[in-house]
């Protein structure tokens, strides 16, 4: 079994578009739990009740955005271990500041291809095959 069939992820971003190509990505690479969250909230709270390895969030969304969710995140005993990768279409450099100061192990561009998908998550649990 490979690295990536062992990893839960989750996806969180406000559009459904998005998250149906982050999940065939995903589904290429090999990975096979995941699962997919609307917005930040509804994101924790499935962190909450069933902690995943992985979350891949969007960083602009309404309720509650990727940096929020990254901070609450982080300041949960039972989650902040988990790999944090955040998501945006803006090339904003005070953004991936704030983003990496919250604890964010990674970054990734959109639009991203599979393969700089498998960097950027290669870039946190070593190869996935």
């Amino acid at each position: 079994m490979s690295i990536a069939q062992k990893i839960k992820v989750l996806i969180v971003d406000d559009q459904v578009t998005s998250r149906l190509l982050l999940g065939d990505a995903l589904q290429q690479l090999g990975f096979k739990q995941i699962t997919v969250a609307g917005d930040g909230e509804q994101g924790l709270k499935i962190m909450q009740q069933q902690p995943h390895h992985l979350i891949i969030s969007d960083f602009n969304m309404p309720k509650m955005d990727g940096l929020g969710l990254l901070h609450a995140v982080r300041s949960s005993p039972a989650t902040k271990r988990a790999a944090f990768i955040m998501l945006t279409a803006q090339g904003d450099r005070a953004l991936v500041q704030k983003a990496a100061a919250l604890g964010a192990n990674n970054v990734l561009a959109k639009p991203f291809t599979i393969e700089k998908m498998q960097a950027a998550i290669e870039a946190v649990f070593g190869a996935l095959k």
